[in-house]
């Protein structure tokens, strides 16, 4: 089974291929750049629309004509508005045209299969961590179960917005971690309620902090307390569920640190820990081609006039047909 899969959540226009005889043989993508701010919908869009025939062209000169696809997957949901889009319509485009199967895929779902192929986790403990989602998962009963959540932003906004404090030109999570491995650790506010997370109280007070303490303080501070947090709940759901296996997805599942700090956890609890390499972590179309391909054996597709895309779009909502 030949797979074309397209992720365009975000910040990236991904475009992989997933092929069931000889794995991912492309993951190409266009990744847009937003300095001194956040991500605009509308600029980000546009960015992805103007680079999606190059991106096309480099993954088809690594796998296969589009004609000889069996199925064109895409995200149909979480993501912005009018970044959805551009991938709806270029799978929509592909799938009438040469005659294919269209495939919806939820981002997140995505994040965690392609993670579990390259790990070959069997039934783990999922922490998804990424910018928009902060999810502590297990799967029961035909679906992925959250456990446990962010109540208000995710992991990676909130590193995002304090890098945007610091009046970083690309604020990103990758430079709060650089910038956190020449500080020290001083207290800051600590949310967690049973596997419920809060970072609006860690954020604003990280942000005040500025005003006394280094920034490189400052960012080991945050890093330290809101890993913790994480961690915390995520122990407590190893506990609960008995589970032996913990996986790491999402763009914030880069972090050395917390690797490490999850790696530890399970190994005093006597479970195993993984996480993909980092091309995989962040948002790209090898994840969204692979989770077609189960979706497309299960036999969930959707007709192009009913692929209207799904800005919210909950992990618990997909009914899983795959094994």
């Amino acid at each position: 089974m030949k797979i074309l899969g397209i992720e365009s959540s975000a910040h990236t226009l991904g475009i992989g291929v997933f092929d069931s005889a000889r794995g991912i043989l492309a993951n190409e993508k266009a990744y847009y750049k937003a300095k001194n701010s956040g991500i605009h919908p509308r600029k980000a869009a546009d960015f992805l629309s103007e680079n999606a025939g190059a991106v096309l062209d480099a993954a088809i000169a690594k796998s296969f004509p589009l004609s000889e696809f069996d199925g064109v997957a895409f995200t149909l949901g979480p993501g912005l508005g009018p970044c959805l889009q551009v991938g709806a319509t270029l799978a929509k485009t592909i799938s009438l045209k040469y005659d294919k199967p269209l495939i919806p895929v939820n981002h997140c779902v995505a994040h965690i299969e392609i993670t579990r192929f390259i790990t070959k986790s069997k039934d783990p403990i999922v922490v998804y961590v990424s910018g928009g989602n902060t999810q502590i998962i297990s799967r029961e009963e035909g679906r992925y179960r959250v456990l446990g959540e962010t109540l208000d932003i995710g992991m990676g906004n909130m590193f995002d917005t304090f890098g945007r404090a610091l009046k970083l030109e690309w604020a990103h999570g990758s430079i709060v971690e650089q910038l956190a491995s020449k500080g020290n650790y001083f207290e800051l506010p600590y949310t967690v309620k049973g596997m419920d997370l809060a970072f609006t109280g860690l954020i604003t007070s990280a942000i005040k902090s500025l005003e006394k303490h280094s920034k490189e303080d400052v960012c080991k501070s945050l890093q330290e307390t809101s890993f913790a947090m994480l961690i915390e709940a995520t122990e407590r759901a190893v506990a609960l569920t008995g589970k032996k296996e913990v996986i790491a997805c999402g763009g914030v599942a880069q972090n050395k640190t917390l690797q490490n700090k999850l790696s530890v956890m399970c190994e005093e609890r006597g479970a195993t820990f993984a996480v993909a390499p980092n091309e995989y972590n962040a948002d790209n179309g090898a994840m969204i081609a692979y989770a077609g391909s189960l979706a497309l054996a299960a036999g969930t597709t959707i007709s192009p006039e009913k692929a209207k895309v799904k800005q919210r779009y909950r992990t618990d909502e997909v009914e899983l047909k795959w094994k």
